[in-house]
């Protein structure tokens, strides 16, 4: 709580006053939503109560999946953020890549909204759709990349991200594995001849993913690597010439 209680002497808004904010921080809520935003990969990103609070194991998969572009896919073109959220990993990609053309979908349209006011304050270049999943996408891309929900529905997480983060964007049936398989399942119908494919994941689940991969794309580098903290964080999917 005294970090928070710093943290919000530092960035709170002046509209609002210590003392509410204090109040809604002993009520439980998250010093990021209170604040009304926070800092992603050097990018300020609007959050509230309709999307994640970007963390920084995100900013390791936008930095992962950067370095793997190029290194393997200099000249993409189109990338694919799927369940993008507040925006913060189109965004950051677009500043690191800015000739890259990204397109940021999501199903929420409270999301997107959100999506919408980041994408101005950054000033950058993106286009947002609304969609579940594959459903209203109608490209073919370089590059996906994709933290989408992965929680299991029966699985014990802090109360602070459960009672206040949107459920939508957290929880996946089958073991937290739904969307991956589905993403998976659909995702050739949407990538070019080569791609990358870069997803943040569930501690546990890495090596469930690969084999739901090597199901599809025998043939295709799998990477799974970890975070900081070591641990299994990231998957990458990788199908080039140059790999």
């Amino acid at each position: 709580m005294e970090e928070d209680i710093k943290y919000l002497k530092k960035y709170l808004h002046p509209d609002i006053s210590l003392e509410d904010a204090i109040k809604r921080l002993e009520n439980g809520e998250p010093v990021q939503y209170i604040v009304g935003d926070v800092n992603f990969y050097g990018n300020t990103i609007k959050v509230n109560k309709n999307v994640l609070i970007p963390r920084r194991e995100t900013e390791e998969l936008v930095e992962k999946t950067y370095n793997y572009i190029k290194k393997y896919l200099p000249n993409a073109n189109k990338a694919l953020d799927l369940c993008t959220g507040s925006g913060c990993i189109a965004i950051a990609l677009k500043k690191l890549l800015p000739n890259l053309n990204i397109d940021a979908s999501d199903i929420s349209k409270d999301a997107l909204e959100v999506t919408q006011q980041n994408v101005d304050l950054n000033n950058t270049d993106i286009r947002i759709i609304q969609s579940d999943l594959f459903n209203n996408i109608d490209n073919k891309y370089d590059v996906i990349i994709s933290n989408p929900p992965y929680i299991k529905e029966d699985e014990e997480i802090m109360d602070i991200v459960k009672n206040n983060e949107p459920h939508l964007a957290l929880y996946a049936k089958d073991n937290g594995l739904y969307f991956y398989k589905k993403i998976i399942q659909e995702m050739s119908k949407y990538l070019n001849k080569e791609f990358i494919v870069s997803f943040e994941i569930g501690e546990s689940q890495g090596y469930d993913i690969i084999n739901i991969v090597k199901e599809y794309y025998p043939e295709a580098k799998v990477l799974l690597e970890q975070d900081m903290q070591h641990l299994d964080r990231f998957i990458f999917i990788i199908n080039t010439q140059s790999e």
